[in-house]
């Protein structure tokens, strides 16, 4: 069973290593990678033709202007050959060297399901030894969706034949297409996914700023045109509950 892995970046350059690194290391081979890039200014690229010999094959790479993130990865998924597809993002990477491993293995003994998810680890930017906080997918349910809810998207692999099914990311969500994405397979496609108790990702906190109260606020403007594009039983306060979770996971630091 093969697995298509995308890598959106753009001047990715600061973290770019550890995420070619860390699916260079793991134990399971049979690895489509494809890795997209917006024009990026700085030695991006540099680093991607550095380490593509190593891949023997297994790497792809394009380098053109896009219209953001989840252009990307619609092209990522455009390009996959593999059966099953995730996304390990350029400030990302793998927790553990068998993470592929075990999501191979799952899909094989559980032939009927569509999708997998695990844990997200967030870790401090400059010191990725750090743990800042955990995003769990223990507790995720369908019907969470509508709370706000959904599984962390960096640890999701789902057949490929979904995003034939319901489409790619919406580019009409710059921010939360993402929730849309979930909306459509997890809500409205109702597809079968499985939990995997484990850490797949370690994904740095502390980046770039988000412009705080700003940024929360066009989100909820795009999770509540999405609510009312797919008729999903939810209103702004479901919504905003999913920031209690946010609140309690960083209490229990």
């Amino acid at each position: 069973m093969k697995i298509s892995l995308i890598t959106a970046t753009y001047n990715s350059a600061e973290t770019l290593r550890d995420t070619l690194q860390s699916v260079l290391n793991q134990t399971f081979k049979d690895v489509d990678y494809i890795i997209i890039d917006g024009n990026s200014k700085d030695n991006t690229i540099e680093i991607v033709k550095e380490f593509e010999p190593k891949f023997e094959g297994r790497l792809r790479w394009v380098s053109e202007k896009d219209k953001g993130i989840y252009d990307a990865m619609n092209k990522g998924v455009k390009m996959a050959q593999g059966d099953i597809v995730g996304i390990l993002n350029s400030d990302d990477f793998f927790a553990s060297d068998n993470v592929l491993e075990k999501i191979n293995v799952a899909f094989t003994e559980n032939p009927g399901i569509d999708g997998v998810y695990a844990d997200v680890r967030y870790v401090d930017w400059n010191d990725t030894s750090k743990t800042v906080r955990m995003f769990s997918g223990k507790d995720f349910k369908r019907e969470k969706i509508c709370w706000g809810q959904m599984p962390p998207h960096p640890s999701f692999y789902v057949k490929r034949e979904c995003y034939d099914k319901y489409g790619l990311y919406s580019l009409d969500y710059p921010i939360c297409a993402d929730y849309d994405m979930f909306v459509k397979m997890i809500w409205i496609g109702n597809i079968k996914t499985l939990y995997i108790n484990d850490i797949f990702v370690n994904m740095r906190s502390g980046g770039t700023s988000s412009n705080g109260l700003k940024v929360h606020r066009k989100i909820m403007r795009e999770r509540m045109r999405c609510i009312r594009e797919h008729n999903l039983p939810s209103n702004f306060f479901k919504q905003v509950s999913r920031y209690f979770g946010k609140i309690i996971s960083l209490l229990k630091k």
